[in-house]
């Protein structure tokens, strides 16, 4: 029972160590993208993002999105937007809503947009921050969050 015990614990510690080294990378790597240095943040956001960190996903996929260190590729963002978005990250689920209104990397369809506008402005946390952004936006001239107001009803 007791090695069964030792296994055990040095597994936590494992997994917990691993969630850490991930959360660090993240975190280098988000410094680096906020200092404009997106070739060295994208070093630092790869391999958190491939072990499952669902922000370093969602600014791998802004990287593409504008070109921040690597060439610009609908595909390629919309593929960490989704990978991020299916673990609940509303910034990547608005990130969708958006392509799916523009027809960006996906093929147009409202009704995905609005799926994906639901989820990102839906959450208890960070929803009607989510939702105000988008209507500041929209106020602003942004045809895009007009047309996902629309959708959405607000």
């Amino acid at each position: 029972m007791t090695k069964r015990l030792l296994l055990l614990f040095a597994l936590l510690i494992s997994i917990t160590a691993s969630a850490q080294d991930v959360d660090q990378l993240y975190t280098e790597g988000k410094a680096l993208y906020d200092a404009k240095n997106y070739t060295a943040a994208l070093a630092k956001f790869r391999p958190a993002a491939e072990k499952g960190h669902k922000k370093a996903q969602y600014r791998i996929g802004r990287c593409y999105d504008k070109g921040y260190g690597v060439t610009e590729s609908n595909e390629e963002a919309i593929k960490w937007y989704k990978l991020s978005a299916e673990q609940g990250y509303y910034k990547a689920e608005y990130q969708l809503a958006r392509a799916y209104i523009k027809g960006k990397g996906v093929n147009p369809s409202e009704k995905k947009a609005l799926e994906w506008a639901k989820k990102a402005i839906g959450g208890k946390k960070h929803g009607q921050e989510m939702l105000e952004e988008i209507k500041h936006d929209a106020a602003n001239g942004d045809k895009t969050d007009k047309r996902l107001l629309e959708l959405l009803g607000k």
